[in-house]
């Protein structure tokens, strides 16, 4: 122990300024050095820098708090995603830390959502790997009877088969026309709370769901956030009929309010990729973020053969976001 503090006050002066895998092999160093000055072994200098490696001085943790708030995280300012970090805190995680992967923060995200769920709710369960979180901690819920007297509606056939293996009753919109809460995620979310959804391929039936729900909570991680939607460069899903889609395609390219996208079929291997609802997805790139989503979404829909789109607008009431400061919550 004495060795350890001995380098480990010697490094200070330097290893600070040194990026952080480098500041860990100067302590080892520096404690090898000690430790042979005081005849112990090369076995406990490994085990000594392990341990150093691993704890690295910072356990990762959960917070919940809302956003802008003075404890730090991604807020929504002047028109755009900001972050905000507590004095200090943001060079101690960066230096030595463990990063949670995508899939926990999805996970943080979703279990935070589920929340909102209480017994005797009608629900919409939403489709994509955030979502599926979602369900599966909706079935466990259910299953030790914390959650009693639900009802959810599916907003995929994957979504459907999911909740079917847990056990979770289901029904369609036109058993229950109106639900309380819809939870899902989205491919992108602007500072406003619109979002892009149906990478997926869900567009259609995820709108009909969320659109009959009082509030709908969406989930996400901090990479989905954007100043603008389409600014990911990814794709904003089209749902049209199969019937002459070359032809809508090009309408749809050829739209002023989405000047400059690129216009693709999706595909499924070597044939065009075929919706839950047996239609046709063209996907919207853009270098730039659109400029009007509203006018574009407008002029989309004006199109005839076009089902839907992608653009969720005015909708969200609800954005979880979870990210590796913590879990998020900003309300409409």
């Amino acid at each position: 122990r004495r060795a350890c503090r001995s380098a480990h006050r010697r490094s200070r002066p330097i290893a600070r300024d040194f990026h952080p895998i480098a500041q860990v092999f100067w302590l080892g160093k520096m404690l090898a050095s000690s430790l042979r000055a005081k005849g112990c072994k090369g076995t406990t200098v490994a085990r000594a820098t392990a341990a150093t490696t691993t704890t690295g001085g910072w356990t990762p943790r959960t917070t919940t708090r809302v956003a802008g708030s003075r404890a730090g995280g991604t807020s929504a300012k002047n028109g755009a995603w900001i972050r905000t970090s507590r004095r200090g805190a943001s060079r101690n995680q960066t230096a030595m830390s463990v990063q949670l992967s995508q899939d926990e923060l999805k996970k943080q995200a979703a279990w935070k959502a589920v929340e909102y769920v209480k017994s005797g709710m009608r629900v919409g369960l939403g489709t994509g790997s955030t979502a599926a979180f979602a369900v599966a901690r909706v079935g466990e819920l259910l299953s030790n009877g914390t959650l009693t007297d639900i009802v959810c509606v599916p907003t995929s056939v994957a979504t459907q088969q999911q909740a079917e293996s847990l056990g979770i009753p289901l029904a369609t919109l036109d058993e229950v026309p109106k639900l309380d809460v819809a939870i899902d995620g989205a491919d992108e979310v602007d500072p406003a709370l619109n979002v892009v959804k149906g990478r997926g391929g869900a567009l259609l039936r995820e709108k009909m769901v969320e659109m009959a729900s009082d509030s709908f909570v969406c989930i996400v991680d901090e990479t989905k956030l954007v100043s603008g939607l389409g600014g990911s460069k990814l794709a904003m899903p089209v749902e049209i009929v199969q019937f002459c889609w070359k032809y809508n395609l090009e309408r749809l390219r050829s739209l002023e309010e989405v000047a400059g996208c690129e216009a693709k079929l999706r595909m499924d291997g070597d044939a065009p990729y075929v919706t839950d609802n047996s239609n046709y997805i063209v996907d919207l790139y853009f270098e730039e973020p659109i400029k009007d989503s509203y006018a574009a979404a407008k002029a989309i829909s004006a199109l005839e053969g076009v089902v839907d789109h992608g653009l969720f607008l005015d909708m969200v009431t609800t954005c979880i976001i979870a990210g590796s400061d913590g879990v998020i919550v900003k309300e409409k």
